[in-house]
């Protein structure tokens, strides 16, 4: 298997698709194009139908968008457990891994995933305060419900995980201040060892 991505202080998609296959604990190659070079683009659309990344390309052919890999994956290594146990809990972290890929629109737009930043906003918009409300109501609707055996939403880490860890990191890196479960999460996804080879490496890149 080969995943493309972004560059890894900026491409939260990328890292929610790397964290879904780290999950698995299969061995994939690495394909990582640096954003906003003349030729990222050309060198993106070589791999990816749509000009975007993350990418899967496997034997099964060409996948694209990380919530399609994540749910690739999750069928490919059922004995992995991407998806939490219980349709309870599966049915809740896909109702938000859902919400993450088409919402949070503010958030996104205003704190952009930079692993290297450590900088509040001068002011933070009212839409994007309402933006990390919402994320404290997930988390702690999950965390209070199913995470009882694990510090990970569900208690062991899994795709819901991969993707709110981008989130996590915008909070960490706009010094947002949260309430003490939400902090937790934030502080369980940076010592969490399958994000920390991202990390270093994202903390390592250039512009």
């Amino acid at each position: 298997m080969k995943l493309v991505i972004g560059s890894k202080n900026l491409s939260s998609w990328s890292l929610r698709g790397w964290l879904a296959m780290q999950l698995t604990g299969a061995e994939f190659e690495e394909v990582l194009i640096p954003l906003g070079g003349v030729d990222t683009a050309r060198r993106i659309r070589e791999h990816s139908p749509t000009g975007k990344v993350p990418v899967l390309k496997c034997e099964d052919g060409v996948i694209w968008d990380s919530l399609a890999i994540a749910e690739y994956l999750a069928e490919r290594f059922p004995e992995a457990h991407l998806w939490p146990r219980g349709e309870a809990a599966r049915a809740l972290a896909r109702s938000i891994c859902a919400e993450m890929h088409s919402g949070f629109l503010a958030l996104r737009s205003h704190m952009p995933m930079d692993l290297q930043r450590h900088k509040p906003l001068a002011k933070v918009p009212p839409e994007v305060e309402t933006d990390i409300a919402r994320v404290i109501e997930l988390w702690t609707l999950c965390r209070q419900g199913f995470g009882q055996d694990g510090p990970f939403l569900f208690g062991h880490a899994s795709i819901a995980d991969a993707f709110y860890a981008p989130v996590a990191t915008r909070l960490r890196s706009y010094a947002v201040e949260l309430p003490p479960l939400a902090k937790a999460y934030v502080d369980t996804i940076y010592q969490w060892a399958a994000f920390q080879p991202w990390l270093q490496a994202a903390l390592a890149e250039r512009p």
